[in-house]
């Protein structure tokens, strides 16, 4: 008999019981991989979305440019915040072969119109009509925003969520590849 276990730890209640938690865990840890986004060192998948004129605008248009996907909303706080940074950054990449592909999960346009306008948006937007449910969103894991990738100029993805510093950093290395 084991004398440094407590009694409880000895039964046959015990044994029974951490064999369903170690089940258990490990379910919730193959489900996570099963819905995870798409990973480092992939090809992304393709997104085709309308953007504010209507036209549809595809991610694969973009091959041959260092892109970072935003997802995004009007009425998220640290959305319109990520926005002022970008409206910094992006003038100094743009010219050198950087574009940003940001997708509104709005569901109501006339607002995620005058967020652009607001924040003095000019790089390429387009809309996922149905937000969080949307195909592309799903397809993205998207669970919360703002949500970021960036993919180098083959369309694979580099990193997810970086900072403002190691995304410049980053663009910078990808684009002179």
């Amino acid at each position: 008999m084991n004398t440094l276990s407590p009694p409880c730890m000895r039964g046959r209640f015990f044994k029974i019981y951490y064999m369903r938690l170690t089940l258990l865990v490990a379910m919730v840890l193959l489900s996570a991989v099963a819905v995870a986004q798409p990973a480092v060192g992939t090809t992304v998948p393709e997104i085709a979305l309308k953007d504010v004129n209507g036209n549809t605008v595809t991610l694969s248009s973009l091959r041959g440019k260092v892109v970072l996907i935003d997802f995004w909303a009007s009425w998220c706080g640290p959305c319109r915040k990520t926005n002022r940074l970008m409206v910094r950054l992006y003038p100094k990449l743009k010219a050198k072969g950087f574009e940003i592909y940001s997708i509104s999960i709005d569901d109501d346009v006339t607002d995620w119109k005058k967020a652009i306008a607001a924040d003095k948006i000019t790089w390429l937007q387009v809309n996922e009509k149905n937000g969080w449910n949307g195909p592309v969103a799903n397809a993205w894991k998207i669970e919360q925003i703002p949500a970021t990738f960036l993919i180098d100029k083959e369309g694979v993805l580099v990193a997810v969520d970086p900072d403002e510093r190691l995304l410049e950093k980053k663009v910078n290395v990808l684009l002179k590849k």
